[in-house]
């Protein structure tokens, strides 16, 4: 007799597996070294939160066994992001591994501490602005008012559209319904006439299986495809040839520490995670290409249809993130100070990326 286990038994077992499996730290082994918790926003039995675990269980060999980390898939440990973002402030958990834009609406600024609409679209731009151009002290700033330190971006990918309906281009969005993060990206996506929902990536699957929604934004085609996207959807929408995403090409993830834990740690292992994180980013960003390369034929064989956005789309998509770049901007200091770097490294003659025309009538 075969037994077909159905995704939603495999994603709950492996949720129940990190659990049953994380030891437990008694007085003696927490006196031998420090122990981290570490939730992840991956769902459990995803590529994704597989290279996370991976990463964080070489963490006590690295460290001479001064620091182990224990990972946990998303609601794991804390149910929703709220409560992760909670979580780590008070310490129940050391840290988190979020998509850093899922806190715009407690910092303003975190729009821009990930890719956001027809914004830098390279992961070597980001690198330059977070690494080169003061980024990364900004955000250590900004989240330090939080009780939080950022420890640096962890590149992951870029984010597709997948939707139960045709939708070729931004014209098909109207009247649709359609999962995306929430804040800029949001507002961007209402000036085409589709309304929008914030939903994590567990529950993205029921909704679009109930009909709630008809299309949903997430990651890129390796983690969509081990959530079973293909099993309620036909169709995925891409950015132009050579870029799967105009909305958010660079969706950026990072490791935020909570402050006490942060600073109980050494500066010998500060410097090991801060190194850890920079070799991590580059080896989850190219792990998860290889693999949506793969999911990619699975999409393809499962019957999906594939349209890309043309040169119309992209003007739309201009038109429409410009003005609300500024909008965001304007939300708090933190959020200037950080937009005025990207603005600064966009208007160079390097990048070219806005122009005079186009910022007419728009200021911080």
């Amino acid at each position: 007799m075969t037994t077909t286990i159905t995704r939603r038994e495999l994603l709950k077992s492996a949720a129940a597996g990190a659990l049953v499996s994380a030891p437990f730290i008694g007085n003696a082994q927490a006196q031998a070294g420090t122990v981290w918790k570490v939730q992840s926003t991956w769902d459990a039995g995803t590529t994704g939160y597989q290279l996370f675990e991976e990463w964080c269980n070489g963490f006590k060999e690295k460290s001479g066994g001064e620091l182990t980390i224990q990972p946990f898939p998303a609601k794991a440990v804390a149910a929703d992001n709220n409560s992760l973002f909670d979580s780590v402030r008070s310490g129940v958990l050391q840290g988190m591994n979020p998509f850093t834009l899922y806190w715009a609406g407690k910092i303003p600024a975190t729009v821009f501490l990930s890719s956001y609409p027809m914004g830098p679209d390279q992961p070597a731009q980001w690198d330059t602005m977070f690494y080169g151009l003061g980024m990364l002290e900004m955000a250590r700033e900004i989240y330090a008012k939080q009780g939080l330190f950022f420890v640096g971006p962890i590149h992951h990918d870029a984010n597709i559209i997948h939707s139960k309906v045709p939708i070729r281009s931004v014209d098909d969005l109207k009247g649709k319904k359609l999962r995306v993060p929430g804040g800029m990206v949001s507002e961007v996506f209402q000036q085409f006439g589709c309304s929008t929902v914030s939903l994590p990536g567990s529950d993205i699957f029921p909704a679009l299986e109930k009909g709630t929604i008809d299309a949903a934004d997430y990651v890129g085609p390796a983690v969509n495809y081990d959530l079973g996207f293909h099993q309620v959807t036909k169709y995925i929408l891409f950015g132009p040839p050579g870029t799967m995403s105009v909305y958010q090409p660079v969706d950026l993830m990072d490791l935020t520490i909570n402050m006490g834990a942060w600073r109980r740690l050494n500066k010998k292992m500060q410097e090991l995670v801060e190194d850890q994180v920079k070799s991590y980013s580059l080896r989850h960003f190219v792990a998860i290409q290889k693999a949506n390369m793969v999911a990619m034929d699975k999409f393809i064989a499962a019957g999906s249809e594939v349209s890309r956005m043309g040169p119309s789309d992209i003007e739309k998509f201009r038109k429409a993130a410009i003005p609300i770049w500024f909008k965001w901007a304007k939300k708090d200091a933190d959020a200037a100070r950080v937009f005025k770097l990207h603005l600064d490294y966009m208007k160079n003659e390097i990048l070219g990326y806005v122009s005079a025309e186009d910022l007419q009538g728009q200021s911080l």
